[in-house]
């Protein structure tokens, strides 16, 4: 039945109004809507709801990723906004952050409230 049905993602924010700068103006979603309750993203045709909370849990995982067509150029833009990249220990990873596992490409970053992010990239 839900296979047939549009996904919609969450992830949580207590700093809203960096949030709302964040998947904006650096990530570049498209904002719907803002609400007490949530802030309201497009991404691609896919609903980003981003709930208002007190506390964000730390979480040791991806929470969001999105695929992009040239990693390269994806990492310098979000680094030209300043996006920092994160460097996991034991994992081999280039200067930028990008770890290469066969033909996939994968770089992990976080939001303005610890959430990990990550671009990937088969190429």
């Amino acid at each position: 039945m839900l296979n047939k049905s549009k996904l919609v993602s969450f992830i949580a924010t207590a700093n809203p109004a960096e949030s709302k700068t964040f998947y904006q103006d650096v990530i570049g979603l498209t904002l719907i809507a803002e609400t007490q309750f949530a802030l309201i993203f497009d991404s691609n045709g896919v609903t980003l709801r981003i709930q208002k909370v007190q506390a964000v849990p730390e979480v040791a995982h991806t929470l969001l990723g999105w695929e992009v067509e040239d990693m390269a150029t994806a990492v310098s833009s979000l680094q030209a906004k300043g996006v920092q990249f994160e460097q996991f220990e034991g994992l081999p990873q280039d200067d930028d952050g990008v770890w290469t596992i066969g033909n996939e490409k994968i770089a992990w970053f976080k939001d303005p409230d610890g959430n990990t992010l990550s671009i990937n990239s088969s190429s």
